[in-house]
């Protein structure tokens, strides 16, 4: 069987890399650099791994008062990577991401709780391939002075985002279910 791509959805992001904007809450900018916005599937029962190199954020939080925070992450799905050129060159295609029509994956944090020290759940949207659905993603944050530490994850469906069509519909060769991953540094802007 060729390697075809399994849904990386990551991007929506994911991540959690961007926190609102409301009174009391701190500007973030994200170091891209030393930040990632991966995702992992399976493909013909093998695990296989993927980034988005292209994304931004706009991250507005106070930890202590998250209940203020927004967060809008904005991802260039054209941009994904797996390291397989085949399935590299499928992704941006119509039965994947259909980059033509929708080249962006929008997630908009709606609400963001406490849900332990140092835990939070990001409440939002994630708009992708133009279907909007509810996304929760939860993460760790950690602020040492002007430089915050945040990590997290959750899991899409792809088949409710529409990723996926013919024979990539069902979970027979790419399993239905993406784990997409954040790993973002980012420094305070005031």
């Amino acid at each position: 069987m060729n390697h075809f791509p399994s849904w990386p959805t990551a991007a929506f992001i994911i991540g959690l890399v961007s926190i609102g904007t409301q009174a009391g809450a701190a500007d973030w900018q994200v170091d891209t650099a030393k930040s990632s916005l991966g995702f992992s599937g399976i493909q013909t029962g093998k695990t296989f791994e993927g980034h988005f190199a292209r994304y931004n954020a706009t991250i507005s939080l106070d930890p202590d008062h998250p209940e203020a925070a927004h967060v809008v992450v904005d991802v260039d799905l054209g941009s994904a990577e797996t390291g397989d050129r085949q399935r590299d060159t499928a992704l941006p295609g119509r039965d994947w991401f259909d980059v033509a029509q929708f080249p962006r994956a929008i997630f908009s944090s709606t609400e963001i709780h406490k849900t332990g020290e140092n835990s939070y759940d990001a409440v939002g949207s994630l708009n992708l391939r133009g279907v909007s659905k509810p996304v929760t993603l939860s993460f760790t944050l950690n602020v040492d002075g002007a430089t915050a530490h945040a990590k997290g994850h959750t899991t899409l469906f792809r088949s409710a985002f529409g990723i996926g069509q013919g024979p990539w519909a069902t979970g027979q060769w790419v399993a239905l279910d993406v784990d997409v991953s954040f790993d973002i540094i980012a420094n305070s802007v005031r």
